[in-house]
């Protein structure tokens, strides 16, 4: 599963820029071809962000990435507490 969320990751970061691109820098397209490309992109832009974060997410989890800095409730109540955060 995470291969191909890596996979749709790829996909969807090529779709963004290729699109993109094409949205900023098109000179003789219609007013039609240029909001379908700027959709496009938009859909590559939140699909390949969203695909990150699930594989960041995924490998937190499987331990391949360390993680984050982050205080559990307990700590975090206890050190507001002593007044150090």
């Amino acid at each position: 599963m995470t291969k191909l969320i890596a996979i749709v990751n790829v996909i969807a970061w090529a779709g963004f820029w290729a699109f993109g691109y094409l949205a900023l820098t098109a000179e003789g397209f219609s007013e039609a071809q240029m909001v379908t490309a700027s959709l496009l992109a938009s859909t590559g832009l939140i699909t390949g962000v969203l695909a990150y974060l699930r594989l960041a997410r995924t490998a937190e989890l499987s331990g391949y990435a360390s993680k984050t800095n982050q205080l559990d409730a307990g700590q975090r109540n206890r050190a507001q507490q002593e007044g150090s955060i």
